[in-house]
């Protein structure tokens, strides 16, 4: 079972991550394998390696097209992902998953310059999602409680849009992959 759910995961990357990772030059394969590889210089555990390399995967299980969001549409792919990984990884992965897009509303809701920072997809996006968090949901998200993995997941997921940046293949991430499964 652990090599199956490997293998999918790896070929969902592979597969389905050709598509265009929103109005950036990488597809999603490049975005999830360059997020992984910074969470993994950045001597993150195997639960943050593997949620930023799975962290889009719910762009990648949904049937709503290859961009959504020009649409008008938010596709929750935070949701989406989490609630496909709940059964295969522990919380320590799918929680940041789940919370990476609201990282990015609590960080454009705490840090004055992170807005600045945003890719133009980002931008678009937070437009969907909510936009920077207020106050009181600020508080409501600190409490959560992978919040502070969610957060270093976002910074990881908006560094990770570097075109043609070498990386290792999904399989390099296998065995915290593996570390990260529940019986």
């Amino acid at each position: 079972m652990p090599q199956e759910t490997i293998a999918t995961i790896v070929a969902l990357i592979d597969g389905k991550g050709q598509r265009l990772y929103g109005l950036s030059a990488l597809d999603q394969r490049a975005h999830a394998l360059q997020a992984a590889h910074l969470a993994e210089q950045s001597g993150g555990d195997s639960a943050l390696i593997v949620a930023a390399l799975v962290h889009d995967i719910g762009h990648m299980v949904h049937d709503l097209g290859e961009d959504p969001a020009a649409e008008g549409i938010d596709d929750r792919h935070e949701e989406r992902g989490a609630a496909w990984l709940q059964d295969r990884f522990c919380a320590a992965v799918t929680e940041p998953v789940r919370l990476h897009v609201a990282a990015k509303r609590y960080l454009c809701g705490t840090e004055a310059d992170y807005f600045a920072r945003l890719s133009p997809d980002s931008v678009r996006s937070l437009a969907l999602q909510g936009g920077p968090m207020s106050a009181d949901e600020i508080a409501a998200f600190e409490a959560q409680p992978h919040y502070a993995a969610a957060v270093q997941l976002r910074r990881f997921d908006e560094a990770a849009k570097v075109k043609g940046l070498a990386v290792p293949d999904a399989m390099h991430y296998a065995a915290h992959l593996n570390a990260c499964l529940i019986a």
